[in-house]
């Protein structure tokens, strides 16, 4: 594949993996109080829900952003396993058994991005890019 094919590739992937995230966490916003209970009700203490909703809504921007994205891909793939253990476990239901290999599916994704890097098309590039010209190393290069 052409490095312009695949930098156009890698960001799509990232946007389309960033983007059930980002709606995932605005929805926490306005549905706040249905949001809390319901973890609540599933064992998972109420008051670590600015926190999901920081993941969420951070998370999607940096991944979309390509900043950090190695960290970022890594906590959101965390994120989709423990939520999958957490909260779709119930295979009696067809839906949650779903929304479980979604979660799985989703995570292996995100570990393709912890494994691969951000591409040519982020801000780790232009920070890789930026930290070469003035001769520091950086792991950054072969993101």
């Amino acid at each position: 594949m052409k490095d312009s094919t695949q930098n156009g590739v890698n960001l799509i992937a990232r946007v389309l993996l960033a983007h059930i995230f980002l709606l995932a966490g605005i929805n926490k916003i306005s549905g706040y109080a249905g949001t809390q209970g319901y973890m609540e009700s599933m064992g998972v203490p109420g008051a670590l829900l600015p926190l999901v909703i920081l993941l969420e809504v951070g998370g999607g921007l940096a991944l979309i952003a390509g900043f950090q994205t190695r960290i970022v891909a890594g906590a959101l793939a965390l994120f989709c396993l423990a939520t999958a253990v957490l909260f779709h476990t119930n295979f009696a239901d067809q839906t949650q058994m779903i929304m479980f290999m979604k979660n799985l599916t989703m995570a292996g994704g995100l570990l393709m991005v912890v494994a691969y890097g951000a591409g040519a098309l982020s801000v780790d590039a232009k920070f890789g890019q930026r930290r070469e010209r003035t001769g520091a190393t950086s792991e950054l290069k072969q993101a």
